[in-house]
């Protein structure tokens, strides 16, 4: 084993391609929401948005309400900080409603809205 093979500090290296535990759980939750209707669609990484020159965000979940609009959910056990980062320049760039989403013990899920600053 490479002792210099890059990994991450905190959890455990995400499969490429695949979903983590704590994003397999989220989608069950948009599944429940799904089936009551209150939102249409949505898909794992399904965007993939230009930031800057060679700097692109993948948001974890695209995710159309029943009403038509469209969000963005990022699902994070622990936010470092160049992922928030990355988020709020998102935010600001893109007219979508970009959503962080945490596992919470009490409440099930805890939400952190993203918006466009104001000039």
């Amino acid at each position: 084993m490479n002792k210099w093979r890059s990994t991450r500090a905190r959890g455990v290296p995400k499969v490429v391609g695949g979903m983590n535990k704590t994003e397999a759980a989220y989608a069950e939750h948009l599944k429940l929401r799904e089936r009551r209707g209150e939102i249409a669609w949505f898909v794992f990484e399904g965007l993939k948005l230009r930031l800057a020159d060679n700097t692109f965000y993948t948001p974890d979940f695209a995710v159309m309400l029943a009403c038509g609009e469209l969000e963005v959910h990022e699902v994070k056990g622990f936010w470092e900080d160049d992922a928030r980062v990355k988020i709020k320049v998102a935010a600001a760039q893109y007219p979508f409603r970009f959503i962080g989403v945490q596992k919470d013990k009490v409440a099930g899920w805890k939400f952190e809205a993203f918006t466009r600053e104001a000039p």
